[in-house]
């Protein structure tokens, strides 16, 4: 099973505008690029698949911290944001919607 342009596209144009460009650096670039980029991105999506490798860079990411109330005094106060390479969002979003049939959750 392979990701389709289709879908590599559905999943770059769904990104959210204004959000932290990501460890990349690539943000809304991707988005708004030549749909020959969306065509190179889904070849090398589907090659990481084919060839069961990954880059490292897809498992790092940093975390924000996040007032939760305007006033905060304590640890408890925040809640931490993680912010990723872009890439990889769009290739866990590919994963989710083509291999869904095959996740399965048990509610306890």
């Amino acid at each position: 099973m392979e990701f389709d342009i289709q879908m590599i596209d559905s999943a770059v144009s769904g990104m959210s505008n204004g959000k932290a460009a990501g460890l990349d650096g690539l943000g809304e670039h991707l988005k708004y690029s030549h749909p020959i980029v969306i065509t190179i991105l889904c070849k090398l999506l589907n090659l990481f698949v084919h060839t069961g490798y990954l880059p490292s860079s897809f498992g790092t990411s940093y975390t924000v911290p996040v007032p939760k109330q305007a006033i905060s005094l304590s640890v408890n106060d925040f809640r931490g944001i993680s912010i990723s390479p872009v890439i990889s969002k769009i290739f866990e979003h590919a994963v989710l919607v083509r291999f869904a049939d095959y996740f399965v959750c048990s509610v306890v």
